[in-house]
């Protein structure tokens, strides 16, 4: 099963919108605006749709990228520079264990289609967010993934699996470099010259 990649341009808008499914008609979810204000942004009457719409229209670079199986979009996920992150920059218990790195990127979250979680896209879109950080100058990319195994509750659910698994990002490279909880490592890979591969093969 092959997984494409591509970035996720205003002419995108309708594909993202699929993904992200019964959410996609809810202005007031999340929208990957998490991240990206301080929480008095986070009003139950904001418009994040619009929001997210609005930054992909006019973005010097798109926010994010989009998976497609058979040309039909069924994943997502959101990176950048670390610094374009208020909440991830702000937060003490990153902090402790995130080094110093301006040049460093961050992955914020993943959303796949219920019907194609297990096939790959997840780990095709962190491949091709490696790829897109690189080829935009990123010196490293990391993420703040769950393990699983660590996990203290008798089952994971879809919805805390939003930043990803650990051995996801294991399997693409990454390495641990610390822990806010228990079962929240932060995850870095190092990155060297740019390349540019947004293919992957699920």
């Amino acid at each position: 099963m092959v997984v494409r990649v591509r970035p996720a341009a205003a002419e995108r808008w309708d594909d993202l919108v699929t993904v992200f499914g019964r959410r996609g008609r809810d202005p007031s979810w999340c929208w990957c605006q998490r991240y990206l204000g301080s929480g008095t942004d986070q009003r139950p009457d904001r418009d994040n749709r619009r929001a997210l719409q609005q930054e992909i229209a006019h973005a010097a670079r798109p926010p994010g990228l989009i998976a497609y199986l058979d040309d039909r979009p069924v994943g997502w996920t959101r990176v950048g520079p670390r610094s374009a992150f208020p909440r991830v920059q702000g937060n003490r218990a990153l902090a402790k264990v995130l080094p110093d790195d301006p040049g460093a990127w961050w992955i914020t979250c993943f959303a796949v289609d219920g019907r194609y979680r297990g096939s790959g896209v997840a780990s095709a879109l962190l491949d091709a967010a490696v790829d897109f950080a690189q080829e935009h100058g990123a010196t490293a990319v990391q993420g703040h993934p769950v393990d699983v195994a660590a996990w203290r509750g008798t089952r994971v659910s879809g919805a805390a699996l939003f930043t990803g698994t650990m051995a996801m990002f294991v399997a693409a490279g990454f390495s641990e470099v610390g822990r806010t909880f228990a079962a929240r490592p932060v995850m870095r890979r190092k990155l060297s010259a740019p390349r540019g591969v947004t293919e992957a093969t699920a």
